[in-house]
């Protein structure tokens, strides 16, 4: 039985703080090649979304951020 989270509520002028791990907490971002290819990612979604990204920190598998939503 998979259980699926309902989409949170993005509240705007809130600063959120988010973790996210990789599939099965396996050490997926060790190698700088798929850190390059993560925060290229990250990159293209902040400019998509109207979201300021003021902390980052990434680890090998699992990645914090702290950001504002407008």
């Amino acid at each position: 039985m998979t259980h699926v989270r309902s989409p949170r509520q993005i509240k705007a002028d809130y600063c959120y703080y988010i973790t996210t791990h990789c599939n099965n907490r396996e050490f997926k971002l060790s190698r700088r090649e798929c850190r390059e290819v993560f925060l290229y990612a990250l990159k293209k979604a902040l400019d998509k979304f109207d979201f300021k990204l003021y902390a980052l920190c990434i680890m090998s598998n699992h990645v914090q951020y702290l950001g504002f939503a407008d």
